[in-house]
Parts: structure tokens; C-alpha cells; sequence
């Protein structure tokens, strides 16, 4: 139950890591070029990351759940923090 439990946290995370890389507001900030995801692309990026939460509810199993939503909370405030890092590398290398 725990491999599950952390496979499912790393399976939001590398969606939430997507969502961030495709974010129109922050490539804006840093001027990067290219591919912003659309509405529709990121609609489904979230709705995909929750599923695990999903199948945990419908499980009927609230520890793994309310485990799943503690990690993937953690995993997206690593996630900013990381991302936030790479996006002052990304302005200090311009000037």
C-alpha cells in the first residue's frame, strides 16, 4: 500500500511539474518564448492529477487520501520552491 501510496504522489508531482513549466504567467515574467499550454491542456494536467486522490476516495480508503493530499501539498510547495529558484537563475543570467 505504500509503494502505491508514493507512486501516486510522484505521479501528481511530475503533472504538477508540467503544469508550472507550461504556466502562461510565469514564461511571461521570465519572456520565455514558445509553447504556453492552452486552457484545455491544463484543464486536464489538474483533473489528471487528482485522479489518484479520486481512486483513494472511491477506494473508500481515507488514511491513503488524506496521505496522498499531505504529500502532494508538500510535493507542490517543493515544486514552487523549485521552479521559483530556476526562474531567478533564469533573470540574474540576463543581466
Amino acid at each position: 500500500m505504500m509503494a502505491m501510496l508514493l507512486a501516486s504522489i510522484a505521479f501528481s508531482a511530475a503533472l504538477l511539474a508540467l503544469l508550472c513549466l507550461g504556466d502562461p504567467k510565469r514564461r511571461r515574467s521570465i519572456k520565455l518564448p514558445g509553447g504556453v499550454q492552452g486552457t484545455t491542456a491544463r484543464r486536464l494536467l489538474t483533473a489528471a492529477s487528482l485522479l489518484p486522490g479520486a481512486v483513494f476516495v472511491l477506494m473508500g480508503d481515507a488514511a491513503a487520501f488524506l496521505l496522498w493530499l499531505g504529500g502532494y501539498a508538500v510535493v507542490g510547495w517543493l515544486v514552487t520552491l523549485a521552479f521559483s529558484a530556476w526562474t531567478k537563475r533564469i533573470e540574474a543570467s540576463r543581466q
